[in-house]
């Protein structure tokens, strides 16, 4: 097929604009001709969505915004499990460290939107120290939730219940932080870790976090992807199971 060369030199500014800033909304002043050329002209979008598709990602247009969003495995546009060790857990994190920050985010997300209504949002701030009580009772719930099922199933519980969260492994890891009274920044606390968990989300403009309240807000961009990608009625069911929350 061949392509008009101004939908060509769209589609290239485009994907380099998406490069640059992850999104492109409708209210991006200096970009509104990119916008609009994406959202009118299918040329164009097929030709955008081809070059992501090449970089081993995908575009995704949540409301009025459209995201570049790198797949799961790409190494250059994303996060690899290496690197988020890094960025999130303290220095010779284990599996265990890492695995109990990707729980600490779940359940973050899980607090501000509960899947139901016409929005899927249920709040509007939360406190650190909230989020972390959260953390903790949830974490023990899940360990009394894995006690019942071994007594139930037996030598049969691993082989059933291989790919559910492993709580007694992500609760040692966070009573192995510690606990202080006064505020820090260091990841081998609890206060520290999760702060730092926090921070990093605000750096990739998916929350607000306002450090000297300690209180934390979701941004649209994250409004959005939760919205319209992840919390339909299964997803959000299979979300809260993981977190140990059983429907009434």
């Amino acid at each position: 097929m061949a392509y008009e060369a101004e939908n060509i030199t769209y589609s290239q500014k485009i994907f380099y604009y998406l490069l640059c800033h992850g999104a492109l909304s409708d209210n991006d002043s200096n970009a509104s001709d990119l916008y609009r050329a994406y959202v009118e002209r299918e040329e164009v979008k097929n030709l955008v969505k081809n070059q992501a598709q090449i970089a081993d990602s995908k575009i995704e247009r949540y409301g009025s915004t459209i995201y570049l969003m790198p797949d799961i495995d790409n190494k250059y546009l994303g996060f690899t499990k290496a690197d988020l060790k890094r960025e999130l857990c303290k220095s010779k994190a284990t599996d265990k460290d890492y695995y109990l920050s990707q729980f600490v985010i779940l359940t973050l997300m899980a607090e501000f939107y509960d899947g139901q209504g016409s929005s899927c949002k249920s709040r509007e701030f939360l406190k650190l120290g909230e989020l972390q009580n959260i953390i903790s009772e949830r974490l023990k719930a899940g360990v009394g939730f894995e006690n019942e099922r071994e007594a139930e199933d037996g030598n049969i519980y691993t082989e059933l219940y291989e790919n559910v969260l492993d709580y007694k492994s992500m609760s040692e890891a966070y009573e192995a932080l510690k606990s202080v009274e006064i505020n820090t920044k260091m990841k081998t606390t609890k206060e520290g870790f999760v702060s730092g968990i926090c921070k990093f989300l605000e750096k990739q403009e998916l929350i607000i976090f306002v450090e000297e309240d300690e209180m934390i807000k979701t941004t649209s961009k994250l409004d959005n992807i939760m919205e319209y990608k992840i919390l339909n009625k299964d997803n959000y069911e299979r979300i809260m199971e993981a977190l140990g929350v059983k429907n009434e």
